[in-house]
């Protein structure tokens, strides 16, 4: 049997990984009523992959095609409409690059760079309002939030600076810097979407500041039954947004912890969606935006860094001399400041082998916990709303019994 130079299988995976990404950007693209829709799409990323594996002159000669199909298209609708199809246009030039990388192989960028693509061309009116909306300061966090990633970061030694080996700056400097990432792209997410309802916002609000969206959550609340279920069930969704942070950070650098910590944060995540599931199907959701600061500024990373850096050296201590009862008081007292501080902190000492993974995950429960405590003073101060003070104090004490059932569980059934 003579050896093809297509073989079906593999050809086929590419076929079908260019039809898909053609489909994928030209159906959003027929949504929006323009010209060049699915089936034009689907084509182009078809002939890119078809060109690929022809070779190169192949490919070349089919994208100055593609680009004049662009140039006709955009002709036509200057004749027609006197408007140029700038998106559409660039959207199917980039189509036919991906259907070229899918026509040699890959896989993953060109399905990735796909949907991203989807996501921009369909968030447009989200995108408008985002960008007019913008202020200095958050242009000058989005700066400053590379300068820290792509100037300050590779100057800093890779190497312990301290005898005791506890303090490596630019391992540090990296949950800095994701930290400080999360916390603006979760930003940004709520300047597009803080005005869809006050559930939203506050889920979202969570995942910048759980303590500031408490603070801004409970401002202008009043003394209002319906009002303040709606508030309380707000206020629950920003704690279920910091348990999903801080097991984000843990999945990120020491993802030997998530199971020690995924069985207690999944519980109470649960059993407060079902509570907020409960009080929103009884009462109107409110619109209520939620004005918070950008997380990116020098100020602010530079005191997370500071606090992260003191977190990590008293628990590192802790764990040393004190054993697990050590680290454990650290990182409740720790959570009481900043929940995301100490679980970068156990993170981090998960992936120097400093300390267990299982102790690392059972003490972001213990931070989380303790980062929802702190809400009770803040709602009580904040909104002077006694009725919902009591009502978010009995269901956050609710929750710690649960987590620290779920943990005891746990250390039980190892044990055995």
């Amino acid at each position: 049997m003579l050896p093809t130079r297509f073989p079906p299988p593999e050809v086929a995976t590419k076929i079908g990984v260019s039809l898909g990404i053609g489909l994928l950007v030209g159906i959003e693209r027929e949504w929006s009523n323009k010209d060049l829709g699915a089936r034009t799409f689907a084509l182009t990323a078809l002939l890119g992959a078809v060109a690929a594996l022809f070779g190169p002159g192949l490919a070349v000669a089919a994208f100055i095609g593609v680009f004049l199909i662009v140039i006709f298209a955009n002709l036509r609708s200057l004749l027609v409409d006197r408007s140029l199809e700038t998106t559409t246009s660039a959207a199917l030039l980039v189509v036919f690059v991906l259907g070229v990388l899918a026509g040699q192989g890959h896989i993953f960028t060109p399905v990735a760079a796909a949907i991203l693509m989807m996501l921009l061309l369909a968030w447009k009116k989200e995108l408008h309002h985002f960008a007019g909306g913008l202020q200095p300061t958050e242009i000058r966090s989005a700066v400053l939030l590379g300068l820290l990633a792509l100037v300050v970061y590779p100057i800093l030694p890779d190497r312990f600076i301290d005898p005791w080996s506890l303090i490596n700056l630019r391992q540090d400097w990296i949950l800095v810097i994701a930290i400080a990432g999360i916390g603006f792209l979760n930003y940004v997410l709520l300047k597009v979407y803080g005005a869809k309802g006050l559930s939203l916002s506050g889920f979202l609000a969570g995942f910048v500041n759980s303590s500031a969206a408490a603070v801004e959550l409970s401002k202008p609340l009043s003394a209002d039954g319906a009002t303040s279920d709606i508030a309380l069930s707000a206020l629950l969704l920003a704690i279920v947004a910091m348990f999903t942070r801080n097991l984000i950070i843990l999945a990120i650098f020491a993802p030997s912890a998530v199971p020690a910590a995924l069985g207690p944060l999944l519980i109470m995540a649960a059993v407060t969606l079902f509570f907020v599931w409960r009080v929103n199907s009884r009462n109107h959701e409110a619109i209520q935006e939620i004005h918070l600061e950008s997380p990116v500024s020098l100020k602010r990373v530079l005191s997370f860094a500071v606090l992260f850096l003191i977190i990590q050296v008293i628990a590192n201590l802790g764990a040393r001399y004190l054993g697990r009862p050590g680290f454990f008081g650290v990182s409740f007292l720790g959570g009481l400041a900043s929940s995301a501080s100490t679980s970068a902190a156990a993170a981090n000492m998960v992936a120097h082998r400093q300390l267990q993974a299982r102790i690392a995950g059972e003490g972001v429960v213990l931070a989380s916990i303790a980062s929802a405590l702190v809400n009770l003073p803040i709602v009580y101060r904040a909104g002077k709303n006694a009725p919902l003070t009591r009502k978010l104090a009995a269901f956050t004490f609710v929750l710690l019994a649960i987590g620290v059932a779920v943990l005891f569980l746990q250390d039980f059934y190892r044990v055995l």
